[in-house]
């Protein structure tokens, strides 16, 4: 009988052995689901939501909740719902979180907890008590949907996925403030770089929550600021590049019904928050198509159309 060694096997780099060559990013859409975004402007292909639930009754006690005010509850999830619609819709594919149990009561804020790459997903560690371990839930459906998850952040980075933003194909923005540190974007410009993306810090004024707040980008030439908000050195970067910076007409409408919390479901058409007559003239008089849907309600909670809508893919 003849002795069977290892040597020459398959499995050991004999005849056989099929070397893995393609890079990762290669793999996307392939090995991984088809989700990529290197942008903020081109056409809306697939986003993450949390239908909210019998969490919101934390919001009767909006302070510890870091909340506004109550939320009627029937009337937040038939608000969700509308938003849901709207981008079935639009062609958008819809998935859901889906925790186990009750989950916290911002859960449904899933534009915070993670950031989308060409090669997949940077999870978010949210800086709050409130909202810590949030993230798992949205690690665990990633998984699911077969979204490379590149990292978790460690140490004592806290980051939030609205902190950080496309300024072009190869940067990307990311706010200093109260909900992301400099041990995050340390973190996350290792992630990034290897990617050929740069990153521009910059930094937040004090008593605002996101960057999304108050920068949004309907198209790759324009960019909607908040006056006296938008960072300036962010401001300085887009004019460099030729974006066009308009500013938004009408805080008081910005500040309460949350006008310029809306997504980009491609190049010069929005989704936004019902109800902002002033903004939404202006931002039709600069060519934009708005699409409106009611989010009042869910307003109450610190956030909206924007925060609610995690981003999963953009087209190419």
């Amino acid at each position: 009988m003849v002795k069977q060694g290892t040597f020459g096997a398959s499995a050991y780099g004999g005849d056989g052995w099929s070397p893995r060559v393609r890079r990762h990013e290669d793999e996307i859409g392939d090995l991984w689901a088809p989700y990529r975004v290197a942008s903020e402007w081109k056409r809306l292909e697939a986003v993450l939501l949390h239908g909210p639930g019998d969490e919101l009754l934390a919001s009767d006690d909006p302070t510890s909740a870091q909340m506004l005010a109550p939320l009627d509850i029937e009337l937040a999830r038939a608000q969700h719902d509308a938003l849901t619609n709207a981008y079935g819709r639009e062609g958008v594919d819809v998935h859901f979180v889906d925790p186990v149990g009750t989950p916290s009561p911002n859960q449904m804020f899933c534009a915070d907890l993670f950031f989308m790459t060409p090669g997949g997903a940077i999870l978010a560690r949210p800086a709050s008590t409130v909202r810590a371990g949030e993230e798992r839930w949205i690690a665990r459906r990633l998984a699911d949907l077969g979204v490379p998850i590149l990292a978790t952040l460690q140490g004592d980075a806290v980051f939030e996925g609205a902190d950080a933003m496309w300024v072009d194909e190869g940067t990307v923005a990311i706010a200093r403030g109260l909900r992301t540190n400099q041990a995050a974007i340390d973190q996350i410009a290792s992630i990034l770089t290897p990617m050929g993306v740069a990153t521009l810090p910059v930094d937040l004024p004090f008593g605002t929550m996101h960057l999304m707040g108050m920068f949004r980008r309907p198209d790759r030439d324009l960019a909607i600021c908040w006056p006296r908000r938008t960072p300036h050195a962010l401001v300085m970067a887009l004019k460099d590049r030729g974006v066009e910076t308009a500013f938004l007409p009408d805080e008081d409408e910005a500040q309460a019904n949350r006008a310029l919390n809306f997504v980009t479901l491609s190049p010069r058409r929005i989704l936004m928050v019902a109800g902002n007559p002033e903004t939404q003239t202006f931002y039709e008089s600069l060519g934009i198509e708005c699409l409106t849907v009611e989010a009042d309600e869910l307003a109450k909670a610190a956030g909206a159309v924007g925060c609610l809508t995690g981003i999963l893919s953009r087209a190419d």
